[in-house]
């Protein structure tokens, strides 16, 4: 390293908001902010933490504060109209953005190229000019010369309340395609669930999986 490295360990807890009335104005006023950070990028506050703006569809923020001040920061948006919900509310929105969770929706043969993290700020997690890290001529290969072999899709589910399981082998005419991820139940759009499925399978391919 070109300089001294201390890891140090941060005792901060996330809360993390979800919807379309992130961007109202009383929930803008409770953040202190006159408006969102760009996607992508971050906002320091005055305390030591930040506030963040993930990339990606649904749109998110996470409110990254030292663990004391969670309560009351999760008061003051409560006051201002944040309704409180469970990690099931959370992970069914993260489905339906299609925001991969690392270990869960990816392999050990997963590149960023295929779970839409590259591109730097405002697109992915993966800078294509910045830094230097484990696999990053694949990366730059991927980039320029192809496509990725594999893509994270949507899965609408059909079938009884036994839900397949991730890591569960994805078959197309009896043929393995992909593996799957993340399964939820949403508010609106049923069982859903994340898959890296082969790259080429048209929109209509009919799927099965978990047996």
């Amino acid at each position: 390293f070109w300089a001294d490295v201390v890891v140090e360990p941060a005792d901060l807890g996330v809360l993390s908001l979800l919807g379309p009335a992130v961007a109202t104005a009383p929930v803008l006023q409770a953040l202190g902010l006159a408006e969102l950070p760009a996607e992508g990028t971050a906002v320091e506050l005055s305390n030591g933490g930040f506030i963040r703006h993930l990339p990606g569809q649904g749109g998110q923020i996470d409110v990254v504060v030292p663990r004391a001040e969670v309560e009351a920061w999760r008061d003051t948006l409560v006051a201002a109209g944040v309704r409180p919900a469970g990690v099931w509310a959370y992970e069914a929105h993260r489905v339906a953005a299609r925001r991969p969770r690392l270990g869960v929706d990816t392999d050990e043969r997963t590149i960023p190229h295929e779970v839409g993290w590259i591109g730097g700020p405002g697109v992915g997690a993966v800078h294509l000019d910045k830094g230097c890290y484990r696999g990053q001529e694949t990366v730059a290969r991927v980039h320029n010369l192809g496509k990725p072999p594999r893509m994270l899709v949507i899965l609408h589910l059909d079938g009884d309340a036994d839900r397949p399981s991730p890591g569960d082998p994805v078959l197309a005419g009896g043929r393995t395609v992909g593996r799957l991820g993340t399964v939820v139940d949403h508010v609106d759009e049923g069982a859903i669930a994340l898959a890296l499925v082969k790259r080429g399978l048209p929109a209509d391919t009919e799927l099965t999986t978990g047996g």
